[in-house]
Formats: structure tokens, sequence, C-alpha cells
């Protein structure tokens, strides 16, 4: 997916969220945004939005002196996250089709998006969860998946955000764990999910889980680890959490697919559905170039 105009000042807000977390010197703060509004104006719109993401919160990381500002933050949502598993696991397992109900608490972790909303708070969680269980889905695009993860010799679910991973551990137990891989973030960027996250809140106890090398709010492929390359290559069927993964991995084809929560206009568009939407879509095959 390409960077749209609509993308930059969100980049900027995000910045300046992220530059209060990591400092209280007004006048860094100041210059981090001065920066930052220096590096949107060099914006590749051909590239997807992570590879700003990740050159923003690199400058911000580097000029705050704080190498992860969101720490505190994802600590407190897979506490918070962890508090609601018990009720969450106990209505998977009574579900009459315990499949889709995880598949639908997974999407309503993706609430948890501070790059999208700062302010967010513990009752929005639940509130998502209550959505989500009420939600319209594709069904048939939920029977596809369903088929394809019975059918998959390997599975690489892709997580996005810390506090998000306790709602996508639900789905992974209902996944042939033997035979699927979690990638998290290789270094922390805004609060994504990386390995610290993962053990913090048991999946590592439940399933594979490895890191990409990466710290974009994305999968830029070219920025991962060769095993992380390989296996997203060569793997029957990728899950892909949240807009990050939307926007670097959409076009990777049919063995993709996207869980998410739209929450913004871009991707609202981009997909065709409105903003607060709960979606489980298929990657595209890219599109084809060269000559007549």
């Amino acid at each position: 997916m390409r960077t749209y105009l609509d993308c930059i000042p969100c980049f900027i807000r995000q910045a300046l969220e992220a530059a209060r977390l990591a400092t209280s010197d007004t006048d860094l703060q100041a210059e981090i945004i001065r920066q930052a509004l220096w590096l949107a104006s060099q914006q590749d719109f051909d590239e997807p939005p992570p590879v700003m993401g990740q050159a923003l919160h690199r400058l911000i990381r580097r000029l705050a002196g704080d190498t992860d500002p969101y720490r505190e933050a994802k600590q407190r949502f897979n506490q918070a996250a962890l508090t609601l598993y018990p009720e969450l696991k106990r209505r998977v397992t009574c579900s009459p089709h315990p499949f889709e109900t995880a598949l639908r608490l997974s999407i309503a972790g993706n609430i948890i998006d501070l790059g999208v909303n700062a302010d967010l708070k513990v009752s929005h969680m639940e509130a998502a969860v209550q959505q989500a269980l009420k939600a319209t889905l594709e069904e048939d695009q939920v029977a596809q998946l369903a088929e394809r993860v019975q059918n998959a010799e390997s599975i690489c679910f892709v997580a996005d955000n810390a506090g998000e991973i306790v709602f996508d551990r639900l789905l992974v137990e209902e996944l042939p764990t033997e035979r699927t891989t979690v990638v998290v973030r290789g270094a922390p960027v805004l609060n994504d999910a990386t390995l610290e996250d993962a053990r913090a809140v048991g999946l590592t106890e439940v399933v594979r889980v490895i890191d990409n090398g990466s710290d974009a709010p994305g999968t830029l492929l070219g920025d991962c680890c060769e095993e992380v390359r390989r296996l997203l290559a060569r793997c029957d069927l990728v899950i892909a959490k949240g807009q990050g993964n939307y926007e670097t991995l959409s076009q990777l084809g049919e063995r993709v697919f996207l869980l998410l929560r739209v929450k913004c206009p871009v991707i609202a568009g981009e997909i065709g559905c409105p903003v607060g939407s709960l979606v489980v879509c298929q990657g595209r095959e890219p599109a084809e170039t060269g000559g007549a």
C-alpha cells in the first residue's frame, strides 16, 4: 500500500504524542516536531506508511535518548488484557463456534493501537469485545480462513500490538500450534509487541515465537531478518494483524489473511468499509509491471 497525503497529519500528531511520552523538555519536543516535519517533507509516497513511521520513531528515540517511550503503556495493557483473558477464554470454550469467537476476540484486541489513539482506556477494550461478538463479518472469508487453517502444513501469525497479543493468544490456541509460528517486532516501536511482551503474556508457552529483526511499525520484508523472510515466502498461510501489517503485507496474495479493526479513513477507503469495521480479508496479488 502507498502512503496518502492524509497520512501526513497523522504522522505529525503521532510524533507529538511520542515526543511527550519520551521527554518533558518542551524545547526538545519542539525540536522533534521540527525534524519530524522535515522527514515528512521527504516522504516517498510510493512507499507504505510504516517506512515513514520507522524513520519518525527512530528520530524520536535518538533525540530523546529513550529506547522505548511506550514501555509503561505496553506493560499496562499487557496486564489489563491478562485480567480479561480467563473470561474471554471461557467465552471461546463455551461457544458453539470456538474458532469464529476466538477470531472475533483477536480482532477486538486490535483496538489497542496507541499510534491511533493515545488516550485509549481499559474500558475501550471491554467495549470492543462486546462490539466484536456482535459485529458483522464476511462469512465467506471466515469460512475460507478456517478451511485454510485446517489444510495448512505451516502457518505464520504476524502479531501487532502489546496487550492485543493476549487477545491473539485466544486465536492462536485454536490453531494447530505445532505448525504455527508467531512473529513479533524485533525492537520497540510505538506499542507494537516484541518478544519481551510475548513472554510477559505467556504466548511463548503456547507456540513458537520469533522476532522479525525490524523496528518498523509493520512488516517491511526488506528490513526483516532472513528467517522471517523465508518463513513468509514458504509458509502455506499467513495471518496478519492490524493496519501496519495490512499496509505492508496485503500484496502477498491470497494466502495472506488480514485481520484488523479499521481505525482511519485511508484504510477504510482502501478496503471499502466504514471506520470502526471489523475486517477479515485476503491479500491481493501484486500488480503486474512491464511493457506491452
